[in-house]
């Protein structure tokens, strides 16, 4: 609705515009009336208003004053209409020179008032689509510029415009916020993720408010990274008496409210300039890889995750290239010796926690290297979800021999498999049970089970031969099935859609259509014409 002010010095004039037409049938609201320029402006200094209907001739302040002061002092920037009994065309030509949208002559005509609102109305609705536009545009081009920043690769431009657009303070720190299920994200269609992210970025804007330029969406643009980005300042905090820790827990509560999933942030170091923010990104980055390898927590630090201390702590590098060997030539004899032995050594040098964690993550990035070796196309961040998620289930005791030589045993199997490369015979398997059991209720996981093979490496040579997840080919087979028995049967939608594995009719025909275009029944009407 838009809020109307009327201004006119004759009480009946006021009376009789407010009854001339039906006003909330027209799209308006009259939400004030006042006698006299004056007495308008101080009501629109403390109040919004879109529309304003004035007399040209009042005491104390006339119409076209009050039209020249407001938008002088940029007091309002509503849509101006002029009421005159003068047809002088001096009056009007003043009015149109500040910003006036149209002069009406008294005594007002309903007819001509109603067109002239019609017309605002069209005029306003395509101002506020060029508006959308526009501040789409400048979104998108302001994150672009934080990306730039946040990537390391700007110029002066960059960052002249994010200091000039955006407020800061010192104390800036990177954070990666995501959706905790990878388990659940792993069997969800692409598009599905993809609505998931948007919900938790809506709701990081929803909590921001004002500053909401500060979140970014789909920072890494990785297909198996469904985050987003939030550049932390400290007078965010300071703003609600808090500290870092104190904010981010109130924000990732919020967000947990509103989308009723679990949410983790990954907090970079803290940087005093936005100009280093690249510094804190790849903290945050440093930080998802250690991720699978500390206790499970809502928010990690880098600070506190991440400790660097060189005072006298040693890489015991001979036993874990042993170890390193030994996992690559997949000989679990020699794994357990070499993690024997690099303990041994460890306890020489009194078996610190910094000791540990200068070890451990030396041998966890060699893993990565060594997995690389065997196939490029194999995806990093995938490689440390499945250590985390086949080796580290539950709450992690770092240091633990038994520990590191089960997770050291498994990883060697997971290395043997990609240098068989299996893919090809395994995906065949697959492929021909998927057509032949479509209806059933298939999950990656299951044959990841059933072939040995960890499901997200085998979810990355599904993408890689198709050209899509698994999730999203096994719904495209099941699609052209039910293509086949609209055409081949009279089976009501419904039932075709319980034979191919669909139990929400809903969700079925809206998978139908983004297939094949529109609704099962028009298919078949189509096909049958």
């Amino acid at each position: 609705m838009f809020r109307v002010l009327l201004v006119d010095d004759e009480p009946f004039i006021l009376q009789g515009l407010k009854v001339l037409i039906d006003w909330e049938e027209e799209g308006y609201e009259i939400v004030k009336t006042a006698a006299n320029g004056m007495e308008a402006l101080s009501y629109l200094k403390e109040n919004k208003v879109d529309l304003i209907i004035a007399d040209i001739k009042m005491p104390v302040m006339s119409g076209l004053e009050l039209l020249e002061l407001i938008r002088k002092d940029k007091i309002s920037d509503a849509y101006f209409i002029i009421l005159s009994g003068f047809s002088d065309f001096s009056f009007a030509q003043q009015a149109i020179r500040n910003d006036c949208f149209d002069y009406i002559l008294k005594p007002v005509v309903r007819d001509e008032l109603i067109r002239v609102l019609h017309r605002l109305n069209y005029l306003s609705q395509g101002n506020n689509t060029q508006k959308q536009n526009t501040q789409k545009m400048e979104k998108a081009y302001l994150a672009r510029n934080m990306i730039s920043l946040i990537f390391g690769k700007y110029d002066q431009i960059n960052l002249d415009y994010i200091r000039d657009h955006m407020k800061w303070s010192e104390g800036i720190s990177y954070v990666d916020i995501e959706i905790d299920n990878i388990g659940q994200m792993e069997e969800l269609m692409d598009e599905e993720k993809r609505n998931q992210q948007r919900k938790l970025y809506d709701a990081c804007l929803n909590f921001l408010k004002e500053d909401g330029d500060h979140c970014i969406f789909d920072v890494t643009s990785h297909e198996k990274s469904y985050d987003i980005g939030f550049l932390y300042c400290d007078y965010m905090a300071e703003n609600q008496k808090m500290n870092q820790k104190e904010f981010l827990e109130q924000f990732r509560s919020s967000l947990y409210d509103a989308i009723k999933l679990p949410v983790i942030m990954l907090v970079g170091k803290k940087v005093g300039d936005i100009s280093k923010i690249s510094t804190s990104y790849g903290a945050a980055r440093i930080l998802r890889s250690f991720q699978a390898f500390r206790n499970k927590r809502p928010i990690y630090f880098y600070e506190k995750e991440v400790q660097v201390n060189n005072n006298g702590i040693v890489l015991c590098k001979q036993h874990l290239d042993n170890l390193l060997l030994a996992v690559e030539q997949n000989a679990k004899g020699k794994i357990g010796q070499s993690v024997e032995q690099l303990f041994e050594e460890m306890k020489h040098m009194r078996f610190t926690m910094d000791t540990v964690n200068l070890n451990i993550n030396y041998l966890l990035f060699q893993f990565i290297h060594l997995a690389s070796e065997q196939d490029s196309y194999v995806n990093q961040e995938e490689i440390m979800r499945f250590i985390g998620e086949n080796s580290f289930e539950g709450e992690m005791l770092r240091g633990g021999k038994e520990h590191l030589t089960r997770l050291s045993c498994e990883y060697a199997d997971y290395i043997e498999q990609l240098r068989k490369h299996v893919s090809k015979d395994i995906l065949h398997e697959v492929e021909k049970d998927i057509r032949k059991n479509y209806g059933k209720n298939l999950t990656l996981r299951e044959y990841s089970n059933k072939y040995y093979l960890n499901s997200a490496y085998l979810g990355q040579l599904f993408r890689k031969k198709y050209g899509m997840s698994f999730k999203d080919y096994l719904n495209n087979c099941r699609i052209e099935q039910a293509a086949v028995r609209l055409l081949r049967t009279d089976d009501k939608v419904y039932q075709i859609a319980e034979e191919v594995g669909y139990h929400d009719l809903d969700y079925f025909v809206n998978r139908f259509i983004s297939v094949k275009g529109c609704t099962p029944s028009k298919f078949r009407k189509g096909a049958r014409h």
